[in-house]
This record gives structure tokens, C-alpha cells and sequence, in this order.
């Protein structure tokens, strides 16, 4: 594992400016032109710092997002390996949803399935079979992404700085995990009744699942695990598709349901 090339003022200093865009809805510059020097490990550890000004704020951490798990998603932003992000309990939204587009920055949806868990999950060494055992259920989800570092050229660091830009996600219905093939849940996803974008679920490292997976063995890299009753994101298998305020977004996941969301 990459070691850390910032020190912790400079860690500090830009998480501060992270949180500071966010209650803004504004943007920084790309922290990673600004440091170059700057490591994966350099990333999460401002993501963490993050998180605490949220958490000392009296937000409670609900779930977790998987990013850059698909091939298109890694085409659409030119970043190859996966991230992940934390889940606050005021990003989690449920199908039919006003969402209120003044709270986001560089607003997108993607496409996605969320595994809810009903028991911890910890690696390393955490394989698909596990992830299954302890779902209690999949829900069809839609994730809005909400970016505070300038979009052009970022790298993998700058999207787990600011915890790989999630700004809510959007739920509908429970499914048993065996409910359907998880390989092959199809999405069409619309805007304002027209079609944007399609995909399927197998998009995401094969199986949805084996995201969730990655996500055990890596947070056990940082001494963490995954908690029984955590909602994980577990990647997206569209292009983000970008909204503006009063857009309808609706989902048909076919046999899961129709998720749909408004901005206002």
C-alpha cells in the first residue's frame, strides 16, 4: 500500500476547504495539481477528516459508495481503479423524492444496486459468497453525485479527497439477494421521460457484489469494517447522467421496480 507523502496540516488544510465547498455548493481547485506528491493514502486520510467535521456536527455515517467499479464509469472519467465514500444519514432519500438541487455542485445520477446488510462484513479476504450471506436485502438505487473539486483532469485522489462526490442516494424497494440474478438486473434511465442512458448490472467487476467485497478488504486496510445494517452503493453501471433543477429522473429496473427522484 502507496505510503503518505502530505503532512497532516496540509491533510487538515484541505479537508477544510473540502467541507467548506461543500456547505458552499462551490468548487477547489484540483488538489492533486496542487500536490502532486499527494498518494491514495493521502486521499482518504482528508476524506476521514472530513468525515469527523460531519460527524462533530451530529451526522451519524449510515453506508458506504463504491465508485469507479464499471468499465464505463473508469472510461467517463479516465480513473481505473475503484474508491469508496461514506453514507451520511441526511444523503439517504427514499423513491419519489424532492431532492433539492441548491444542496449539490456539478449535479449527476447514476445507476446502481444497494445491498443492505444485516451482518458485518470485514477482510481481508472477504469473497461474493460472503457479501450474499450477509445481505438482508438489495434495493434498486439511483446515486446523485456531488463534486467539489473541479471536473477536468481529475485523478483518483481528488475524487476520494472529497469522498468520492456523493451526495445522496435514492432507494426503492427490497429484493432477497436471491431474488433475481444479480449479474443481469437491466436499468433504462430517463429524464423528463426520455431515455439517457441504459445498462446492466454485471457491469460492476462482473457481479455487483464482488464491489462490496473490494470495499471489506480495503477498508480493512485502514482498520475499519463494514456494519451490520450499512446501505452500500455498490457502483454504478451507467454513465452519470447530468440534471438541472426541476428534471424528473425515473429509473425502470424491470423485475426491481422503478425508482424516481425531482429537483427543485
Amino acid at each position: 500500500m502507496t505510503g503518505r507523502g502530505l503532512d497532516d496540516a496540509t491533510v487538515t488544510r484541505l479537508a477544510d476547504e473540502l467541507a467548506a465547498a461543500t456547505r458552499s455548493r462551490g468548487t477547489v481547485p484540483r488538489l492533486s495539481a496542487r500536490h502532486p506528491e499527494m498518494t491514495v493514502e493521502d486521499s482518504y486520510a482528508v476524506q476521514r477528516v472530513w468525515r469527523s467535521r460531519r460527524e462533530a456536527e451530529g451526522h451519524r455515517v449510515v453506508g458506504r459508495k463504491i465508485g469507479l467499479t464499471s468499465k464505463v464509469m473508469q472510461v467517463a472519467t479516465g480513473i481505473t481503479e475503484p474508491d469508496y465514500g461514506v453514507v451520511f444519514d441526511d444523503q439517504v432519500f427514499d423513491s419519489g423524492a424532492t431532492l433539492p438541487f441548491d444542496r449539490y455542485s456539478n449535479v449527476r445520477i447514476e445507476v446502481e444496486l444497494a445491498f443492505e446488510l444485516a451482518r458485518p462484513l470485514s477482510g481481508p479476504g472477504c469473497t461474493l459468497d460472503d457479501v450474499l450471506a450477509a445481505t438482508a436485502a438489495v434495493r434498486p438505487a439511483l446515486e446523485v453525485l456531488d463534486s467539489h473539486v473541479e471536473l477536468a483532469g481529475r485523478t483518483i485522489v481528488d475524487t476520494i479527497s472529497d469522498n468520492a462526490a456523493l451526495g445522496a442516494m435514492v432507494l426503492g424497494g427490497r429484493f432477497a439477494p436471491d431474488a433475481v440474478d444479480l449479474r443481469w438486473v437491466g436499468a433504462l434511465l430517463a429524464r423528463n421521460g426520455e431515455i439517457e442512458e441504459s445498462g446492466v448490472s454485471g457491469a460492476v467487476l462482473g457481479h455487483p457484489a464482488t464491489g462490496v467485497a473490494w470495499l471489506a478488504d480495503r477498508l480493512a486496510g485502514h482498520g475499519d469494517r463494514l456494519a451490520a445494517g450499512e446501505i452500500v452503493l455498490a457502483g454504478s453501471f451507467t454513465r452519470p447522467m447530468w440534471v438541472q433543477r426541476g428534471d424528473l429522473v425515473e429509473c425502470d429496473y424491470r423485475d426491481l421496480g422503478v425508482v424516481t427522484c425531482r429537483f427543485r
